[in-house]
């Protein structure tokens, strides 16, 4: 392949360009034939009123000199040129130079409207809507005229003249109420798709030699972002759009479609499996969900061969024959590259389309199945691989057994502003949401804009005013105000083209609903245009163009249904669909499953919540106390089960965690000082390593007791470990290790932490009783009154784990993390510390519900910084000057702030990381609060019946438990699930 054959046109808005040699000759002509015109009428008219003029007797010698047919057929040609003149030529030019009317000019127009005040952009309505006269276009009602004219004047044929022009006047005004912006075109490739084949990555080659590509993207969440931010966002993609001139279209679409089911997981107990169950079926239950998608594609077509061709003589050395299309898709490819950069500091995610995505996103906009689509050996003929649906035409068309409904914008409000058509992201049925944009140069725009500005200003004044003010000589004093404010406004809008603040092209806008029913098909697309109308636009149901509409929304068709509207590209960045409600990621990419949590958040749109932003997992939860904290935590950690092989340990304060860990077999220790339970952190002395740690460990103590370690100290500890890791385990104790030190100031110091000292029944154990269960809690608001042993437990509990952080995917909780780790020592470490529990797949979650905590903690930075994603408890109080700051410091802006101060308390959360920001509902069952929910002092002694009673009979707490609560039909399903499912980690 060694040229490419681009056919001879652009895209336009008409459908047969004009020569520009008969282009030069239009205008002369036109203004030759006018004055002809304007000649005879005032000639006429004066000899009617018996006046004389200078010009009259050759004038009225050569017109009494022409009878007869001759006559008839020079005025029919008179009075079709004056119309044709009067509808296609620059009337504000010679015509009204002749008569030299002075005009002047109106005021803009400027009425009330409603939006976001401080940030609304003028639309300029002189640009969108048509110019009408008496109601009906003006070229055709001047057309229509003209003809009638020209058979009632010209020909003496007076009835059927008053009939065509009354008729005819009367369909053009019928058709202007139904879509006076329809520009007709002829359907050239009404029938056939515009995709030819896969020339590069992700590149498609059109049949009419046009390229093109597709991204896919979202945009910021608007619920989420504050004025400034969306006025910044706006201006940013007006600046990568209004690079592209005559030659670009680009095709922005917004797939609404049905949301993935609820993910079917295997979980290892039946308390697990059981929650997700109940969590499944009030998913489902709450009815259809949907979730949007959203594309780019941006459509080149190349200059035509001929232009190519001189341009290329410019340049030494290259080849004036043919054009080498991989230069063209070269050129095509940095072009599109370049505009990718631009909106990739716009979009939150942005992405271009690989081959088998580019195929299955077309497959999608000309099918009611969706399907991956796989590459062809041979990626050629597009059009009949992917077309498996037939279309049947009409007034209300088919796809497949599919009804299709389009709705078109046809009319604007006076202004936009970011974000305007978002309400359309929340609708609970399927549709597609395309906006064209048939890009200009910017001297097409000054152009087009030109002539519209010229007719608006022509409209002031119709014919017979003029002819009166010639006649009289004096100006009428009523013009059209409507017509000299709509020129005035197509000043202002080349004032902006001058200024290169924006570029101007042709909008086509249009939504498509589809259904098996045509009744709901037709209830589908009078809700989308209820919500379009509500912005202020105006939409009309297609019929007789229901095709063409729906061929505008084909990416790469870009000559199908081409709008009359030109609009700027601020206005643009405000109309297309780049606002988004983020729904989440359908899966957890690092641990290669389902997402943690599927919850409901606003409208029909779900919520995945996957805490894992990369192979980063560390989460903060942050909020006031009874905002639903607890309630959190227990239920991502009975989610969190359903990855394989996944591990829980939780640090809990207030026993609030413990039904759950119970009700999933976990092990439940609460470290008090009543020896319940003791560990012996020198157990192990006799491996090098853990003698390295235990050496660590004991200095840490001794610091903790005012002690300075140097050398001489850390021998003696050295020498002291070596001698006791030959000793039985059982002999390997604290007691040990301070009768083998030689040290009385030594022995001393960590005289607490041997038996008859303070922590002596918690730490100087012969053996350890910490077990190896996968669900392990430890409760913390007993120890927590000595920082001391809170230090010496955490750093001892932290080296078992490490033991056992092996890959498999694990979940720490620490509640109120920041009273028990808010350590000299550990501060200086924790970055370190995270790091290495990122690298074995543990995710841990900060919590607390002290915000003053969290302000003056050494450790607070740290965590922040390390935490990709933060979940917010409501906070009434988050808009109060002092807690501003704090949430200020994790990043909130003040809207989301706003959303913090206002969300529902115990039942809303607000979800934040760089990925996308979400308010959702955990949407709890009966069953899941019976365990996530028992926190009070009442339950922990409900606890301790039930679990007395279990003990006696042998019975699975969680099973007792939801008796105890009166959940008889949920302690059944577990004894169904124990009967099909085997325990994988039985406690």
């Amino acid at each position: 392949m060694t040229q490419m054959i681009v056919p001879a046109f652009r895209f336009s808005a008409y459908p047969l360009p004009r020569p520009p040699r008969l282009d030069s000759l239009a205008r002369p002509a036109m203004q030759g034939l006018m004055l002809a015109a304007l000649m005879l009428l005032l000639a006429g008219a004066a000899q009617a009123a018996g006046s004389s003029m200078p010009w009259e007797g050759p004038l009225q010698s050569i017109l009494e000199s022409i009878q007869g047919p001759v006559a008839r057929i020079i005025a029919v040609i008179i009075i079709i040129a004056t119309g044709l003149a009067l509808a296609f030529g620059d009337t504000s030019g010679g015509f009204r130079k002749l008569i030299q009317i002075l005009l002047r000019w109106g005021r803009r127009m400027n009425g009330p409207h409603d939006g976001m005040p401080g940030f609304e952009v003028p639309l300029h309505r002189s640009l969108t809507e048509p110019i009408l006269m008496g109601g009906a276009p003006r070229t055709v009602a001047i057309t229509n005229g003209t003809l009638a004219a020209a058979v009632g004047l010209g020909l003496q044929m007076w009835i059927p003249g008053v009939v065509l022009w009354i008729v005819g006047h009367a369909l053009a005004v019928w058709g202007a109420r139904v879509d006076p912006q329809f520009m007709q075109r002829p359907a050239l490739l009404a029938d056939w798709l515009p995709w030819a084949g896969l020339i590069a990555p992700g590149v498609v080659l059109n049949k009419d030699g046009s390229f093109q590509r597709t991204a896919r993207f979202r945009g910021p969440d608007l619920d989420s972002a504050t004025q400034g931010e969306l006025i910044s966002t706006s201006a940013r993609l007006n600046n990568a759009l209004r690079r592209l001139g005559s030659g670009w279209a680009l095709f922005i679409e917004a797939e609404r479609r049905a949301a993935a089911g609820y993910p079917h997981s295997d979980f290892p107990e039946p308390l697990s499996w059981l929650v997700d169950e109940e969590r499944r079926a009030a998913f489902e239950d709450s009815g259809n969900h949907f979730e949007s998608g959203y594309h780019l594609t941006l459509v080149y077509l190349p200059p035509e061969e001929a232009r190519a061709r001189a341009a290329g003589m410019l340049y030494e050395n290259r080849p004036t024959e043919g054009v080498d299309w991989r230069e063209r898709l070269t050129a095509f490819v940095a072009e599109t590259d370049r505009i990718f950069d631009l909106l990739d500091g716009v979009m939150p995610e942005i992405a271009w389309l690989d081959d088998s995505q580019t195929l299955t996103y077309l497959h999608s906009t000309i099918s009611p199945r969706r399907y991956r689509v796989g590459v062809p050996e041979v990626p050629f003929h597009l059009d009949a691989l992917l077309a498996d649906a037939p279309l049947i035409g009409g007034l209300a068309p088919m796809l497949g057994d599919q009804h299709l409904r389009v709705a078109t914008v046809r009319g604007f409000p006076t202004s936009t502003w970011p974000g305007i058509l978002d309400d359309l992201n929340r609708l609970s049925f399927g549709y597609r949401w395309s906006t064209r944009f048939l890009c200009m140069d910017k001297a097409d725009a000054e152009r087009e804009l030109s002539r519209l500005r010229r007719q608006w200003f022509a409209k002031r004044k119709n014919v017979i005013a003029l002819l009166r003010e010639t006649i009289f000589q004096q100006e009428s004093p009523l013009v059209d105000t409507d017509a000299s404010n709509k020129s005035a406004d197509a000043d202002a809008a080349l004032q902006e083209l001058g200024s290169d603040q924006v570029a101007f092209g042709y909008l086509t806008a249009t939504v498509i609903v589809m259904d098996a029913d045509a009744a709901v098909a037709d209830e589908k697309l009078r809700m989308v245009e209820r919500v379009i109308q509500g912005r202020g636009f105006v939409t009309i149901p297609e019929t007789l163009n229901a095709v063409d509409a729906w061929l505008s929304s084909i990416p790469g068709h870009a000559y199908a249904n081409v709008r009359q509207p030109i609009v700027s590209t601020l206005n643009l960045a405000h109309l297309v669909p780049v606002s988004a409600v983020w729904a989440g990621p359908e899966k957890n990419a690092h641990l290669d499953g389902p997402p943690l949590i599927v919850t409901r958040t606003e409208g029909a749109t779900p919520f995945r919540l996957v805490t894992h932003i990369g192979d980063v997992g560390h989460t903060l939860v942050a909020g006031p106390t009874g905002m639903g904290k607890s309630v959190l935590l227990a239920t991502l950690a009975m989610q969190f089960r359903r990855y394989r092989g996944s591990r829980v340990f939780a640090f809990d304060m207030g026993r609030s965690m413990r039904a759950t860990i119970l009700g999933l077999g976990g092990e439940h220790y609460d470290l008090g000082m009543d020896g319940e339970i003791a560990f012996q952190p020198l157990a192990r002395i006799d491996r090098e390593g853990y003698r390295t740690w235990a050496a660590e460990w004991i200095e840490g103590r001794l610091r903790h007791e005012g002690v300075a370690v140097g050398p001489d100290e850390k021998a003696a500890i050295w020498s002291a470990l070596g001698s006791l890791a030959g000793a039985p385990v059982e002999q390997r104790t604290m007691t040990g290790l301070s009768v083998l030190l030689q040290s009385n100031a030594l022995r001393q110091a960590l005289a607490p932490y041997v038996l008859g000292g303070a922590h002596g029944k918690l730490l100087d154990a012969d053996h350890d009783r910490l077990g190896m269960a996968d669900v392990q809690c430890f409760e913390m608001e007993e120890l927590m009154h000595s920082k001391a042993a809170v230090m010496a437990v955490l750093h001892y509990l932290f080296a078992r784990f490490d033991e056992r952080f092996d890959g498999a995917p694990t979940l720490l909780i620490l509640d109120e993390a920041w009273l028990f780790l808010d350590d000299p020592v550990f501060a200086a470490r924790i970055r370190q510390w995270l790091k290495t529990l990122r690298k074995k797949n543990v995710s841990v979650i900060f919590a607390t519900q002290s915000l003053a905590d969290i302000k003056d903690s050494s450790i607070a930075p740290a965590i922040i910084e390390s935490c990709a994603s933060r979940i917010f408890l409501p906070n009434p109080q988050a808009t109060e000057p002092q807690i501003r700051t704090i949430y200020e410091g994790f990043g909130l802006n003040s809207r989301q702030i706003e959303i913090v101060a206002t969300a529902q308390p115990k039942r809303d959360y607000y979800y934040q990381s760089r990925l996308g920001n979400r308010l959702f509902d955990l949407d709890l069952g009966a069953a899941t609060l019976a365990f996530a929910g028992a926190s009070t002092p009442q339950d922990q002694r409900d606890i301790d019946a039930v679990l007395a009673a279990a003990h006696s009979d042998s019975s699975p707490f969680a099973a007792a438990w939801l008796r105890h609560r009166g959940l008889h039909w949920a302690a059944d399903l577990l004894s169904s699930f124990l009967s099909t499912h085997p325990q994988e980690n039985p406690s």
